[in-house]
């Protein structure tokens, strides 16, 4: 059984006890979150596709941990100029588990 549903503005396709990582949530480590906007579910072949949301379908997770993503090197540079700027970025990420998929 999976289903895809919106966390934080994107889309996922979860399974059970799936972990994943989403963009930072507000919520702390170790608490429970419910997520209501299911677009589809499938058990065992047979789908239910939202319009836009499956009604009374509800995916709850738990919160892990926050972390933060690998090192992305933003490099810029235009030739002959002498204008190089070299910039590091690290994305905070929320880790999850699943722990039901209802519906």
């Amino acid at each position: 059984m999976f289903a895809i549903v919106e966390i934080a503005g994107k889309q996922y396709k979860v399974e059970n006890e799936q972990e994943l990582f989403v963009n930072k949530l507000q919520n702390e480590a170790g608490d429970s979150l419910k997520f209501d906007k299911v677009l589809l579910v499938d058990n065992d072949g047979k789908a239910k596709v939202g319009t836009p949301s499956v009604k009374g379908a509800s995916v709850s997770a738990k919160v892990m941990e926050h972390v933060k993503g690998d090192k992305v090197i933003v490099f810029k540079k235009k030739r002959r100029k002498g204008y190089r700027v070299k910039n590091g970025h690290r994305q905070d990420y929320t880790k999850i588990q699943i722990e039901s998929i209802k519906g």
